[in-house]
């Protein structure tokens, strides 16, 4: 399989615990609101401070009235990479890929090769989960130590891209001679921000699984890419 496309910047996460994020939503014009597109993704402890959580989410800003028609792509494989000895190379990954109303999950095992090409690792600790409809409850299941989530999300991802671009772009925009935007000092505006994904869904991929599993030391890198069969 070929990479169509890899989020850009691996996320540290402290062993010990915290929670890191690293956030896309815009992308390259040959995966842009296309079924392979990475939003975000999230990693940070689960409840059971033994374990670490992987999110991806994917196909972002899907209206509510189009969530119940999206799908994951059964011709696109996602790769979370972890990198557990700081070397910016994956020593472990966890693949996952949709077949006929289920997302399997292959690993965390060695990739057979590491770089932009892979193969699924069907050799790998093998698991699966039914993907939870739109409106029904998460279907969530746990084997092998490990739990496994697939489906529909609220897009968790807060961004007030108005006032964003007020920053970034300052101009004078009423004509009074003063750039607009290029400050915002206290006991000025509204004080509320405007949430540009509220009211959007995505499709999200969650693995939870023992910190054991990805490695020894206080802390890892980790990537997610999505490739396309070829």
């Amino acid at each position: 399989m070929k990479k169509s496309k890899i989020l850009i910047g691996a996320a540290v996460i402290a062993i010990a615990g915290f929670f890191t994020i690293a956030a896309d939503h815009i992308d390259a014009p040959a995966v842009a609101g296309g079924t392979s597109d990475i939003t975000d993704i999230y990693g940070f402890q689960g409840q059971d401070s033994d374990n670490i959580v992987f999110v991806a989410n994917v196909q972002g800003l899907i209206s509510p009235a189009n969530t119940a028609s999206a799908a994951f792509d059964e011709n696109v494989l996602f790769e979370f990479n972890i990198d557990n000895n700081g070397d910016a190379i994956e020593d472990l990954v966890i693949q996952a890929t949709a077949r006929n109303g289920k997302m399997y999950f292959f690993g965390p095992t060695a990739p057979t090769q590491t770089g932009l090409n892979s193969t699924i690792a069907t050799t790998a600790a093998t698991n699966s989960v039914d993907i939870t409809s739109y409106g029904s409850s998460a279907i969530v299941e746990s084997n092998n130590d490990m739990r496994f989530f697939a489906g529909p999300r609220d897009d968790p991802f807060f961004m007030d891209f108005v006032r964003y671009t007020q920053i970034v772009t300052p101009g004078d925009d009423d004509g009074d001679g003063m750039e607009e935007g290029a400050f915002l000092p206290e006991g000025t505006g509204d004080g509320f921000a405007s949430d540009t994904f509220a009211g959007t869904n995505v499709l999200s991929i969650v693995i939870e699984l023992p910190k054991s599993m990805v490695g020894s030391g206080d802390s890892v890198n980790f990537w997610v890419e999505s490739k396309r069969k070829q």
